[in-house]
C-alpha cells in the first residue's frame, strides 16, 4: 500500500493522521498491550509481531492492525523500522 493509500483509508475509517514510529534494529518488546487501537503502515524496514501465537513479519508496504487491549511482541529486523502509526481509542476491529 502506498502512503497516499494508507492515508486515504484512514480518513475514511475515522483514524486520526498518523505519526512516524522509528525503532532500532534488532530491538525488541516483550509481550504488551496498548490501551487504543493502531493501524500503521511500514515504511521502510522490518517488524515482526506475534499475536495469539502467530507470528506474522511486515515489510516497506505492509499495513498491520492492532486491536486494543491485543496482547502482542514486537522484534524489529536488522535495519530497525519505520513505520506511520494511526492510534484511536476502542477497536473496531479493521
Amino acid at each position: 500500500m502506498t502512503k497516499d493509500q494508507f492515508l486515504s483509508m484512514l480518513v475514511l475509517r475515522g483514524y486520526p493522521e498518523p505519526i512516524l514510529v522509528e525503532q532500532e534494529a534488532g530491538g525488541f518488546l516483550d509481550a504488551h498491550t496498548h490501551p487504543f487501537e493502531v493501524k500503521a503502515l511500514v515504511v521502510s524496514g522490518q517488524i515482526d509481531l506475534v499475536v495469539d501465537g502467530v507470528r506474522t513479519i511486515y515489510v516497506s508496504g505492509d499495513v498491520f492492525h492492532l486491536s486494543a487491549n491485543q496482547v502482542h511482541t514486537e522484534r524489529y529486523g536488522s535495519n530497525g523500522v519505520q513505520y506511520l502509526a494511526s492510534r484511536k481509542d476502542g477497536s473496531e476491529g479493521n
